[in-house]
């Protein structure tokens, strides 16, 4: 049934929900992810982007690397390999597509997250598709926000923590011979430790951790690279030929390479499930539109950067052979790829890798639960503490359970949590064309970071707490356009 229902849903109904909202929305923002990609930079690169105010928000770097701790993980490592094997290089020419255009989905369902924000007591925020579901759409659609919330608690809260924490001990006891016992208790100790802090604390632990981990990543698959960079045309003409099936029979042929590439892509970037919203939420930023532009460059970092790496390292191994990979695939086909270019060490390098990977994922998973959490009780801080201990011990269990029937079901969730964002998306698609066509026209007048005005949207229905401007905000948009803010004209 779990089988049927996985076919089902991601081989059918989401592959055309994700790619109609994907494209459609690439197509009504005019390449909105094309169009603002330099734009990421500059908003990383302004000081804004890293400043935590006198109330203590998430800046926006903090968000962005808290969304890819979520993003990255074993799919940018074992799923990509198994992407190649099923269905030949030609699936990461359609997982690289899949990217690009789930970068519009990301930026769409970011930037109503930001828009729909609610801001709490102590001084934080909350957000996600429970909320905008909620806000934007009306009190009739609120039992389809419950029913988000609910599945997200179950899928990522519970099922992906227990996997993830399977994950890091069976992978640290195959490198280092660690009984999974020992590492389920210590993984357990340092997880109970940072997320017993809160967001916030979560939010410093990953703007370290996530850079650290995706860096060193990249730079081992940049000295690949380098030793074997006469190869790499050669390697690129094999993507590009094999995904139209114009090389030999490599893989499945062209209809594997594009559901693999398909598959993987979304699996991996996750864009369209309304996970990384409840994360772009939580920070300050003057535009919502801001936090979107900074989320659709979190998807091109897990699909189009990260993904790609880990490809042109196993096609430019000795070791992938599309006549006899069968059992050599998963993490084995990356984990011997890399001992192909740099030795036995490569092998540990890649557990290591996958350690780090999941072990930010699990971080992250925690959050989408007590956001979860926090809609049906809002800042019920002893339901807070004792979701954290269950996710303790949920943690300890995962490590020392097969979990395979559970990651059946957790599919299956993840699946249902996917229809019910995108259905979302496609109902408050007006709403984000709107929100865009406002940072649109304050670029088009010459203001370089533009400011939202809450006031000058009434009928969105919005938190007024949540969009009360930074004072040094407030000033740049006076001292821009004289005495009225720069989003109250036009």
């Amino acid at each position: 049934m779990l089988d049927f229902l996985n076919d089902l849903l991601w081989g059918k109904v989401l592959l055309v929900l994700l790619i109609a909202v994907g494209v459609g929305f690439t197509l009504a923002s005019r390449f909105v992810q094309f169009r603002y990609f330099g734009q990421m930079f500059r908003i990383l690169g302004a000081s804004q982007a890293f400043r935590r105010d006198k109330h203590g928000h998430l800046s926006s770097f903090q968000a962005l690397v808290l969304s890819v701790a979520g993003r990255v993980g074993g799919g940018n490592i074992a799923g990509v390999a198994v992407a190649i094997t099923l269905g030949g290089p030609g699936a990461i020419f359609w997982m690289w597509v899949v990217g690009l255009m789930g970068m519009a989905t990301s930026f769409l369902e970011c930037t109503l997250a930001q828009t729909y924000k609610e801001a709490e007591a102590d001084g934080t925020y909350r957000g996600g598709p429970a909320y905008y579901i909620s806000r934007g759409l009306g009190q009739r659609w609120r039992w389809l926000a419950v029913v988000y919330s609910v599945l997200l608690l179950v899928t990522f809260g519970f099922a992906f923590t227990a996997l993830q924490s399977y994950a890091v001990a069976t992978s640290f006891g195959d490198a280092f011979g660690v009984p999974v016992l020992y590492s389920g208790l210590g993984l357990a100790l340092i997880v109970g430790l940072i997320i017993f802090g809160g967001i916030k604390r979560i939010a410093r632990i990953s703007e370290v951790l996530v850079p650290f981990m995706a860096g060193g990543y990249l730079l081992i698959a940049l000295l690949v690279l380098g030793l074997n960079i006469e190869k790499i045309p050669d390697v690129i003409v094999l993507i590009v030929k094999s995904a139209f099936g114009l090389e030999p029979a490599i893989g499945g042929g062209i209809g594997a390479a594009i559901m693999m590439g398909v598959k993987r892509g979304l699996f991996s970037n996750e864009a369209g499930l309304g996970s990384a919203p409840n994360v772009a939420a939580v920070a300050y930023v003057p535009h919502p539109a801001n936090q979107g532009i900074v989320q659709a460059f979190s998807v091109f970092i897990d699909t189009v950067v990260i993904c790609s790496a880990t490809a042109f390292m196993i096609l430019l191994s000795g070791v992938y052979d599309p006549a006899s990979t069968s059992d050599v695939a998963g993490i084995a086909l990356t984990q011997a790829s890399m001992a192909d270019h740099v030795g036995e060490w490569g092998r540990t390098f890649v557990s290591l890798a996958l350690l780090l990977f999941a072990f930010s994922t699990i971080l992250y998973n925690y959050y989408l639960g007590e956001n979860s959490l926090n809609y049906f009780s809002r800042g019920n801080q002893t339901l807070f503490n004792a979701f954290r201990v269950a996710i303790v011990l949920l943690v300890c269990w995962g490590a020392t359970t097969d979990l395979g029937t559970v990651f059946g079901f957790a599919d299956v969730t993840m699946g249902l949590l996917a229809v019910a964002n995108l259905v979302a998306l496609i109902l408050l698609f007006k709403s984000g064309l709107r929100i865009l066509k406002d940072f649109d026209g304050q670029r088009r007048r010459g203001i370089e970071r533009p400011i939202f005005n809450a006031k000058d949207h009434p009928e969105l229905d919005l938190d007024p707490q949540a969009w009360e401007l930074a004072p040094e905000d407030l000033e740049r948009a006076h001292r821009t356009l004289g005495n009225t803010p720069a989003a109250s004209r036009g």
